[in-house]
């Protein structure tokens, strides 16, 4: 049985990331997480409908961009180093990944 080659990058269920990456990545998710508490006061206070509406838009286009940048960065360097170290049943796993975002 031939072993599988594993990305220097991430494992099954990790995926090491530099400090300057982590600090990005975080500070991308609170920010989303602050519009969520702000839709949530826009709520409490009975605001008006489209008002909400624009804000998760807004949230919305900040969701996906943050998992492009994740995807992108997946793909410079698991996947890249995937493919290198034989083991192409990764672009199935990527070929999953868009599934799932149409």
């Amino acid at each position: 049985m031939e072993e599988e080659k594993n990305c220097s990058h991430c494992s099954p269920k990790k995926k090491l990331r530099s400090d300057e990456e982590k600090k990005m990545l975080l500070t991308r998710t609170r920010k989303i997480a602050g519009q969520m508490n702000g839709i949530a006061r826009m709520i409490e206070e009975d605001r008006y409908c489209d008002d909400i509406l624009i804000q998760l838009s807004a949230i919305d286009k900040s969701i996906k961009s943050l998992a492009n940048v994740i995807l992108e960065n997946h793909m410079n360097t698991c996947l890249v180093e995937n493919i290198q170290n034989g083991n192409t049943q990764i672009v199935g796993e990527i070929v999953d990944l868009f599934k799932r975002f149409q």
